[in-house]
């Protein structure tokens, strides 16, 4: 069922509010209650999820194709492309209710005319247009006429059968409505993190124990990546004041807990079987090759929306408490990372086991504890689950097409699971198959992922 067979049908008849002044504005003040709307005419959800998907796919190609790229920066970039995805449409939805006031400093957007008809595509369309260009205008000419043409073919697809005035309305509308979130965006504190991504400024504290770049690591650079990432704004309040997990404390005597745990990556890193070795490389989502391990969950949320084919509604709330989900967990994991500076275990190995040892999957360039696939992929499927269910399968197909690993041996093959828990554990197990984390990395991940995907779900998402 595509966009353009529904174009007709697709029409919303105008939100109907009292005390609201003509034109998109900036809502006045804090007494104008969002919740006041009633959307008439046909709900969101009765429209297919095809323009979101098209947006979810390009946003995905950007982030592989733009040099650079960190997960840290990725993550951000997913929070704000999804959650615009939301508030370009949310006033289409009888049930739904906008997030304004419930995250972190969002105390205004621009709301609908009253008694005017909005084509909510457009608006989405034209929202994820302007932003996906703002949060990567660091990315190639090639890639930024790559937005606009999509932006272009979404918009011929539609216009045939609405009134200038609507498509007018509509657009400007949904680039309204993104430009307010990417100005709020901009004092998060990991504006234009692209620019400096490794300061050289950064000092790491030198105790034993302490994590150390790698000269044999994923990058050239031996500095460390985003180590003030942790200070950002979060989009979700109580994420922000969750307290931090604490790590196992340092020893070199073989018969402590911190020694079991390296001792561990390195006896399993000598034995690794073939799935085993798939498994690894299948999660590894190599920031200058894939798009990124964050890109990955948000690419888990396209596949499921694809696979229960939602309407629009609930597409762009899926969207939206993802790449919520995959911010606010890059942030407290950092947060994790640069209070403890964990050291990873080519670093301990090294020192008190093998010299010689080299761990399945490079070392990425910042602490150990704890683990950030663990953490943004348990966020992601609890978001996941709590909209879809405990039960439900879904093929991981994020890699196919990749060409073989002929290093490893490895080439990627399609991955099936019976519920989205199980792509977390998987997920988080695959880095210690790669010799990069302690299990103490990946269970602290996963627990304190659950936490932050529990308050995106705990947000006022319905009226």
């Amino acid at each position: 069922m595509t966009i353009h067979t529904h174009k007709k049908a697709f029409l919303l008849a105008g939100l109907i509010a009292t005390g609201l002044l003509a034109g998109c504005r900036q809502s006045p003040e804090p007494e104008i209650d969002p919740t006041a709307f009633k959307p008439e005419g046909i709900a969101l959800n009765t429209l297919p999820a095809d323009v979101a998907i098209r947006w979810a796919d390009m946003a995905l190609r950007i982030t592989t194709r733009t040099p650079g790229n960190s997960p840290t920066y990725a993550s951000r970039a997913f929070g704000y492309l999804g959650l615009t995805m939301y508030e370009t449409t949310v006033f289409g939805n009888h049930d739904a209710r906008t997030l304004v006031g419930q995250l972190n400093g969002l105390k205004r957007l621009p709301y609908p005319q009253s008694g005017k008809t909005y084509d909510w595509v457009l608006s989405l369309n034209a929202g994820q247009a302007y932003l996906l260009k703002q949060l990567y205008e660091h990315t190639s000419v090639f890639n930024q006429r790559s937005v606009d043409s999509l932006e272009q073919v979404v918009r011929r697809e539609r216009i045939d059968d609405v009134d200038a005035e609507t498509v007018t309305r509509s657009e400007e509308y949904g680039r309204s409505v993104a430009r307010a979130i990417y100005e709020w965006s901009a004092s998060d504190g990991g504006h234009q993190g692209y620019i400096n991504s490794f300061p050289m400024d950064y000092k790491l504290p030198g105790v034993p124990g302490t994590w150390l770049p790698p000269s044999d690591g994923q990058v050239a650079i031996p500095r460390a990546l985003h180590p003030h990432w942790g200070r950002n704004r979060t989009f979700v309040p109580a994420n922000s004041r969750m307290p931090m997990a604490r790590p196992v404390a340092y020893s070199t005597n073989p018969q402590s807990a911190y020694y079991a745990l390296y001792k561990a990556v390195y006896d399993k890193n000598k034995q690794l079987t073939q799935e085993e070795k798939e498994i690894a490389l299948w999660w590894a989502d190599d920031p200058s090759e894939t798009f990124t391990p964050p890109g990955h969950s948000f690419n888990l949320a396209n596949i499921t929306v694809k696979t229960a084919q939602p309407g629009l509604a609930k597409a762009a709330e899926t969207y939206a408490r993802v790449g919520m989900s995959v911010a606010d967990a890059f942030i407290i994991c950092w947060k994790c990372k640069f209070t403890f500076h964990n050291e990873r275990p080519s670093t301990f190995v090294r020192a008190n086991i093998d010299p010689r040892w080299f761990p399945f999957w490079p070392e990425p360039p910042f602490p150990g504890f704890s683990s950030g696939h663990a953490t943004q992929s348990a966020a992601t499927a609890t978001v996941l689950t709590d909209l879809y269910g405990l039960r439900f399968a879904l093929t991981d197909s994020s890699h196919v097409g990749r060409h073989e690993d002929l290093v490893r041996n490895v080439s990627y093959k399609p991955r099936r699971f019976n519920s989205f828990w199980e792509t977390a554990e998987e997920s988080a197990w695959s880095r210690f198959l790669g010799g990069i984390h302690t299990q103490q990395d990946n269970e602290a991940g996963l627990s304190e992922g659950r936490k932050i995907g529990a308050n995106i779900n705990q947000l006022v998402w319905k009226k």
